[in-house]
């Protein structure tokens, strides 16, 4: 049972204020600097500030007029802060801070409708640390840019594939579909993936693409082996002291893109069942009011899952799940020559 202490998240966030305080003395100093080179922007700037001024305590005094002056004496500056930069080919962006975060502005939390909540991109550090750790580290080196495939044979063989087409069109397929899936992410009508075939094929290096592309979306991942999940699901129902900073259970129901790798590999009992079809359902209903979609990575074919599983699992599987299958030479032994 994994939990994220109270120290863990507060040196998250000691980070968080660190890289928004460098990026707004960056933007100071952008600033600064430019003002030094163009004084009549520094001028701007300080008339900007004292019509400000004069507009708040306006606003309590209630005159009307005045503010209606004030704000066409601030429109003209603005206007002609923005033709200077434009002239000198700078965007107005240039002098706001460059936060990592444009959600949360490197805070982790988003104020909205008075209410507060974690931002996703705090969240999927959070995820990382506890339950990615291993599964997303190579993300640099297993995405798009790096896809060969050369790696596969062009050979139309059905003897030995049992499929009428090369394993490389067909791992182009997939790789269209892959992207076709991050595209149209948050589109209700569009599919979760079941990418099935043995080992060594492409099934991980092709989930990892995708997920690098969708945290680059600023989307949660979560990526867990069946038995890990499965084994961290019934520890925390199980356990007395759940953690309310950040709850596992929700961030497997929740998390934008749950990745299950090597399903079928895990020991089974008709609690590991249920929780699966649980996971599987909720994710497909999309019961928090979000879209949620799921890519499961697995050694079994569409026919052994009905037979591994229960048929609910079968058929939501089979009924919700665009299932691609991997096939050719073992890539690995091609890679490591």
């Amino acid at each position: 049972m994994i939990n994220i202490s109270n120290e863990i998240l507060n040196n998250i966030l000691k980070e968080y204020e660190q890289k928004k305080t460098k990026a707004e003395l960056d933007a100071i100093n952008r600033k600064e600097k430019l003002y030094l080179t163009i004084p009549r922007l520094q001028a701007i700037e300080d008339e900007l500030n004292k019509f400000a001024i004069q507009t708040t305590k306006n606003i309590i005094n209630g005159n009307k007029e005045e503010i209606n002056l004030l704000n066409d004496k601030i429109n003209k500056l603005k206007n002609e802060k923005e033709q200077i930069l434009n002239s000198k080919g700078i965007d107005l962006g240039y002098l706001k801070p460059f936060y990592e975060c444009k959600k949360c502005n490197d805070t982790g939390y988003i104020t909205s409708d008075n209410k507060t909540t974690m931002c996703s991109c705090l969240k999927q550090k959070l995820l990382n640390i506890t339950f990615n750790n291993s599964n997303l580290s190579n993300l640099d080196k297993e995405n798009f840019k790096k896809f060969n495939e050369l790696m596969y044979s062009d050979e139309v063989d059905i003897a030995k594939y049992k499929y009428n087409v090369s394993p490389r069109k067909n791992i182009l397929n997939i790789k269209e579909k892959a992207i076709e899936f991050i595209e149209n992410f948050d589109n209700p009508d569009y599919k979760n993936l079941l990418f099935t075939g043995n080992s060594g094929l492409g099934k991980t290096f092709m989930t990892n693409c995708i997920a690098a592309e969708m945290l680059k979306k600023e989307k949660t991942v979560l990526y867990q082996t069946a038995p890990v999940l499965l084994e961290n699901v019934i520890n925390y129902k199980m356990s007395k002291n759940k953690d309310n900073l950040f709850n596992f259970y929700n961030s497997v129901l929740e998390s934008d893109l749950l990745i299950i790798d090597d399903l079928g590999t895990e020991s089974q009992n008709s609690m590991k069942l249920s929780e699966l079809f649980t996971i599987i359902n909720t994710r497909l209903l999309n019961s928090n009011n979000k879209i949620t979609k799921t890519i499961i990575s697995t050694n079994l074919g569409i026919k052994e899952i009905f037979n591994f599983y229960e048929e609910r699992i079968g058929s939501r599987i089979a009924g919700y799940y665009d299932i691609y299958y991997f096939f050719g030479d073992d890539i690995r032994f091609k890679i490591n020559k």
